[in-house]
């Protein structure tokens, strides 16, 4: 496998609120989108909503290596919008992080 490959990193990260509280919920979490997707070594970062459970959400990010998702975690954006979402989750956030496994 190619090695910048190798380093990247995948990450699934699943938050669940309330139905009360979904749309001002999915509202705080696509303020991650459009920054993260601006930062240096971001390969994609994606919200995505169950159908089943609408309830639950899961941002899909992918970054060049751990350099850049050490680097996402401590922008400043990301602990101010935390500041209102957490209070607002009854499960998570719960940060899975992965790595290429295949090409």
């Amino acid at each position: 496998m190619n090695n910048a490959k190798s380093n990247e990193r995948h990450i699934i990260c699943e938050l669940r609120c309330e139905t009360k509280d979904r749309d001002r919920v999915r509202d705080l979490i696509l303020r991650f989108v459009e920054p993260a997707r601006a930062e240096p070594d971001c390969l994609y970062y994606d919200l995505y909503q169950r159908v089943d459970a609408p309830d639950n959400f899961f941002i899909l990010d992918g970054w060049a290596n751990q350099a850049a998702v050490d680097s996402h975690a401590a922008h400043p954006y990301v602990a101010e919008v935390m500041k209102e979402l957490g209070p607002l989750l009854t499960f998570g956030p719960s940060v899975t992080l992965n790595t290429r496994a295949s090409d």
